[in-house]
């Protein structure tokens, strides 16, 4: 009787043991991914050509740090937004200020607006451009979500009609985080103002000299990720017409990346890796993975040419073996990703380079403290440049 007991109480045991573990288990698979929603706001007066420079060559090496960030295991949904200021092409009556791009995941929409801006003279309102990126974007509700502002300049913080420390507070308030870096000397930057509106927001106050030229570091990793970049995009089933725009400039973004050099093209193939480089609107994988879209409700005329004639199990048989094709190569560039960063890391401690920082130096930089503080507790690896 009593090895009854003894059984029938391990029995019970194991069953709540069981149970105990499948509850804990079950908010980790609901666990919606953390929410990070980011505004980069730009000069783009005549002497900023420096600065958008460094943008356009830095912009993966920024996104990068994001894709690496983790909060218990999860990679962060990414949005970036775009604004540009002091241009005298802008309307004076709007303060001389554009939103290029509101809060997206489409990363090559991001790269290619950061690519099309250009710089002309003009006033610039430091206080406005803030308030303005506060008001027009659809910013996360998400609790504990990551939100900032980085805004970047030259001419002193308390220009034109909106007084920046009213911004500054009006930010605060709705939880997003204002990071000011000043393209100049920083002692200037403090009499500028830059380092209290940074302040009043929470934020870290920045210096750069924007015209220090970028560095990449080339790998012996790069050729083959740049090789695997062309095996990953023949994966891209793009369909209906924005599809098909979004195809077109996914090709241009490569080649806007490899503009600046192997090593920077090596960092875009990178984040075409992660998670935070999705197409759920215009990729038939992405968007089937995410269930964005039932395949039996997409036009025959919207299809990629392929896919024509298929019936719904033919289709969804082909987007299956598309994504198991990705996510091999995906895998391919993490391992290789890893390897060039470990490279990379030991070639600029050689170099012992003693340069200026510059505008992704000093996002990275903030970024990784202020997820660190926003509850990101894990990193996959270390971003190299």
């Amino acid at each position: 009787m009593l090895r009854w007991s003894f059984y029938l109480s391990a029995i019970l045991m194991s069953a709540l043991a069981i149970q105990a573990v499948n509850a804990s288990e079950k908010p980790r698979l609901t666990q919606p991914r953390p929410a990070v929603d980011v505004a980069i706001l730009l000069d783009t007066s005549n002497s900023m050509d420096g600065l958008i420079d460094q943008a356009k060559s830095q912009l993966w090496t920024i996104i990068n740090e994001f894709a690496a960030a983790k909060r218990h295991g999860l990679t962060p949904t990414l949005r970036v937004a775009l604004f540009e200021y002091g241009n005298t092409n802008l309307p004076a009556s709007e303060g001389y200020i554009r939103q290029v791009v509101p809060l997206t995941d489409d990363l090559d929409a991001l790269s290619e607006a950061l690519f099309a801006l250009t710089t002309n003279g003009g006033d610039e309102y430091c206080g406005q451009v803030i308030e303005e990126a506060i008001k027009r974007l659809d910013w996360t509700g998400e609790p504990n979500a990551y939100k900032a502002i980085f805004i970047a300049g030259n001419e002193p913080f308390t220009q034109g009609p909106v007084d920046y420390k009213q911004s500054c507070a009006y930010a605060i308030q709705h939880g997003v985080i204002v990071n000011t870096i000043h393209c100049g000397d920083y002692n200037t930057g403090i009499q500028g103002m830059w380092q209290h509106g940074a302040r009043l927001a929470e934020g870290n106050y920045l210096n750069i000299n924007q015209d220090e030229a970028v560095v990449h570091i080339d790998a012996p990793q790069d050729a083959e990720l740049i090789q695997l970049n062309i095996q990953l995009n023949a994966t891209y089933l793009w369909y209906g017409v924005k599809g098909r725009a979004a195809g077109i400039r996914q090709e241009m973004q490569d080649s806007n990346a490899m503009s600046y050099g192997q090593g920077n093209m090596a960092l875009r193939v990178a984040s075409k890796s992660s998670s935070v480089y999705s197409n759920t609107r215009t990729d038939l994988v992405d968007a089937f993975a995410s269930e964005a879209v039932a395949l039996d409700k997409v036009e025959e005329a919207d299809l990629p040419e392929a896919m024509k004639g298929m019936t719904v199990e033919e289709r969804e048989q082909h987007v299956q073996e598309q994504s198991a094709k990705r996510a091999k190569v995906q895998a391919k560039i993490q391992t290789l990703t890893a390897e060039r960063e470990s490279y990379v890391a030991a070639e600029r401690k050689r170099m012992a380079e003693d340069g200026d920082d510059t505008l992704g130096d000093v996002i990275v930089q903030s970024v990784r403290e202020q997820l660190d503080n926003a509850g990101f507790d894990e990193r996959t690896s270390d971003t190299a440049e």
